[in-house]
């Protein structure tokens, strides 16, 4: 199933006197980034989300929330008098060899030192979290399966997307080829006019090096290997969409390979109309590059 990088998922949940509420968010990224907001005080927490989340995907930016509080209200929340009085000290001393230094630091708001992580937390109360973690951990496998149903949909959506572009790319692709064959009596007399004016001005001129200019001028009129190399990355693009497990890497890559041929093709056109069949095809492996960005 083709996945994409963006995704949501959350959950609610509570026990002895405690509620928690998750939330998983995927975006976009080069390569995977798990980054996790819980509460320190459950011991062995992230590092058993972090192994779960790391087995369920391969890219993305993914960010996972879980808060923690009592079931009455936010009265639960306590104010970790020895870490605030840590965080203001290195508060201090920054601005201390800041100032030493000429810099001048915009002043901190309670509202920002307070959500640093550890300051302000769930109930500190709490010595063995081992059963609460351990419950977390497979509640978080429910979310997560949620999260990557999401980013399921989202692939299949691209999936769709990125087919009927390929379907496009392919048809331009036989448009070219068409206007490049229009164009063939047209660039035989201009390859005529431009032979005449090189043999014309041949005098002690070495008979090899005028038949590489000869050579040069037709090849740069020449688009067929351009129009060879689309059809067979139109192909390679639909064997990758066929495939199974993680493909956007080389979908990316694939991209390039694409613009590549198309700016070749423009450069060469030497007519409007293969000229604007250029441009067209550019347009739509722009769009289909910007669907790639999505796909894990």
């Amino acid at each position: 199933m083709r996945q994409s990088m963006t995704g949501f998922a959350g959950s609610a949940g509570g026990l002895d006197g405690l509620r928690w509420t998750w939330d998983i968010r995927g975006v976009n990224g080069k390569g995977l980034d798990l980054r996790f907001r819980v509460p320190d005080w459950i011991e062995g927490l992230e590092a058993g989300l972090r192994a779960a989340a790391t087995k369920a995907v391969v890219r993305g930016n993914i960010t996972v929330s879980l808060r923690v509080q009592g079931a009455g209200d936010d009265s639960a929340l306590e104010l970790s008098d020895d870490h605030l009085a840590t965080v203001l000290d290195a508060m201090a001393r920054i601005e201390a060899q800041a100032m030493s230094l000429g810099l001048s630091l915009a002043p901190s708001t309670a509202a920002q030192i307070v959500g640093l992580r550890g300051i302000l937390d769930g109930p500190a109360a709490e010595t063995d979290t081992k059963a609460l973690c351990a419950m977390l951990l497979q509640e978080f496998t429910g979310v997560l399966d949620d999260f990557i149903a999401m980013r399921g949909a989202e692939g299949a959506a691209l999936q769709t997307i990125m087919t009927s572009q390929l379907d496009e790319i392919a048809a331009l692709v036989s448009q070219a080829a068409d206007q490049s064959a229009a164009r063939r009596d047209e660039q035989a007399e201009k390859l005529r006019l431009a032979l005449a004016r090189v043999l014309g001005n041949t005098d002690g001129v070495d008979p090899q090096r005028v038949a590489q200019e000869l050579a040069i001028i037709a090849v740069k009129a020449d688009v067929t290997e351009e129009l060879d190399r689309l059809r067979a990355h139109v192909q390679a693009a639909r064997d990758l969409l066929a495939q199974t497990g993680p493909v956007g890497r080389k979908l990316d890559f694939l991209m390039q390979e694409f613009n590549r041929e198309a700016n070749t093709l423009c450069s060469k056109a030497q007519s409007v109309a293969l000229t604007q069949v250029g441009l067209a095809l550019k347009t739509v492996i722009d769009q289909m590059r910007e669907q790639v960005q999505n796909v894990e």
